[in-house]
């Protein structure tokens, strides 16, 4: 991709993990969110996946973007395992004990740092809430820097079938710029501990941080396909400042320019895929036989706040801890991101939400968009229009539709446009955010503020 066709591009844009964007959120209260759970059991997608964010990490990566908070104490970790529970039993009282588990995923933070006596506890009342699909996926984030030989053991024995391990980079200098602990034991032993006991391995990879180059991060990633990991992720690092001051830090070591950052991505992709990957969406890679693939086929992706996802997986997902995210039928319910008034609430019998959103009827519509190029790099406005018992008109008039615009992106190399389809060239998948973000009502003359897309 040229210099001018990126220049052009590189421009704020949301990540559409929820439409619309998180920073669209409104306060909200607990009567609020009662109703949207109530609201959401004859939801097309009933199936009911669980999120829980523990917080707390023992040393704060300077690029992180989630909400996250350095450790102090057992102590502090019990409380906060206890609100946990406590919060998976008010919210339980107002579920349809008649639908079923499909999704459970532990993000941070650093999950992975609680006992797997106190992970396998939370899953076990998880699961005797409702029965499950067959072969629900149950996923957690591990921060290898802090787990030895017995922690992955522990791990694997907690009820987890999916283990997603943050490398982010293998290269000391990189790490110790941005303040992450490398990994205690050799990723090929990891894999050793977690294939024995049948786990999906996913590896995360970051790019864009200080020092990484095209040819060290290529590096990086072909150590990682010799691995054959069941996906390979590499996102791109989103550098908000304003939101997190904690990467203002990584301004003062430098950060890599776009080109260089395009080409990382690009070459981290060919590398990839001559181990025999296939891309999914903007950022994963999996094997042929991968569900995500085969879904991929049949344009059956979707995605959450916890990543790619499958429609048998797919399900309202509600979620637990402080900051965590509920996405229901027509609404999002935030919880308060401070921790202190998250505990109290809980244990004064209350739902500690604070923000959220109530979609309109145009708005999801324009959800349905996001997902489907955001999840299958395609759209298609008769089949959309077939699904919402809509016609094509109506749904463009639920958007920004410019002719002109698609044209242009078109012209650029971004899409390609057939009759009424839309889909994604190849060389403009990095910027599918923009094609959405170009149909987006909600993108005109917005003030809000975003990441780049490279």
């Amino acid at each position: 991709m040229n210099k001018e066709i990126i220049n052009k591009y590189n421009i704020q844009a949301p990540r559409y993990t929820s439409y619309p964007p998180a920073n669209y959120f409104k306060e909200i209260n607990e009567s609020d969110f009662i109703k949207t759970i109530q609201d959401s059991y004859d939801a097309k997608r009933n199936n009911v996946s669980f999120y829980l964010h523990f917080p707390y990490c023992k040393r704060l990566c300077h690029y992180c973007g989630c909400n996250s908070f350095k450790w102090n104490n057992q102590e502090s970790t019990d409380k906060y395992v206890d609100a946990l529970h406590k919060e998976i039993d008010l919210v339980a009282k107002h579920l349809d004990k008649n639908r079923r588990i499909s999704q459970i995923h532990y993000g941070g933070g650093s999950p992975s740092q609680l006992s797997a006596s106190t992970l396998k506890e939370l899953n076990q009342h998880l699961l005797s809430l409702m029965p499950t699909i067959d072969n629900p996926e149950i996923a957690i984030e591990c921060h290898p820097g802090f787990l030895n030989r017995e922690g992955w053991e522990g791990i694997a024995d907690s009820g987890f079938n999916r283990v997603s391990i943050g490398i982010q980079d293998t290269d000391t200098n990189v790490l110790e710029a941005v303040n992450r602990q490398p990994s205690i034991l050799p990723i090929k032993e990891i894999f050793e501990i977690l294939k024995s006991k049948g786990i999906i391995i996913n590896l995360d990879f970051l790019y864009g941080l200080p020092h990484q180059t095209p040819e060290e991060f290529e590096s990086a990633i072909s150590e990682a396909v010799n691995l054959r990991p069941d996906r390979i992720v590499t996102f791109s690092y989103g550098h908000v400042p304003w939101v997190f001051k904690r990467q203002q830090i990584l301004e003062k070591i430098g950060l890599p320019d776009s080109e260089s950052k395009e080409e990382m991505s690009a070459r981290a992709a060919k590398a990839i895929a001559k181990g025999g990957y296939r891309r999914i969406g903007m950022d994963h890679f999996v094997l042929p036989d991968d569900e995500l693939s085969k879904a991929l086929d049949t344009h059956q992706l979707h995605r959450n706040f916890q990543g790619y996802c499958t429609l048998r997986t797919t399900g309202q997902v509600y979620a637990f801890g402080a900051t965590g995210i509920s996405q229901l039928n027509d609404a999002y319910c935030q919880n308060t991101k401070d921790i202190n008034e998250y505990i109290e609430t809980i244990n004064n019998g209350h739902l500690p939400v604070a923000h959220g959103y109530k979609l309109n009827e145009k708005e999801k519509v324009m959800r349905e968009i996001a997902e489907s190029l955001m999840c299958n790099y395609h759209l298609d406005w008769d089949v959309l229009a077939k699904e919402l018992n809509m016609s094509v008109d109506e749904i463009k008039a639920c958007t920004n539709y410019d002719e002109d615009k698609l044209k242009e992106m078109a012209a650029d190399g971004l899409i390609n446009m057939s009759g009424n389809i839309i889909a994604m060239a190849e060389m403009g998948s990095p910027f599918v955010r923009n094609v959405v973000a170009a149909l987006d009502p909600l993108m005109v003359n917005t003030d809000r503020k975003f990441s780049k897309p490279i």
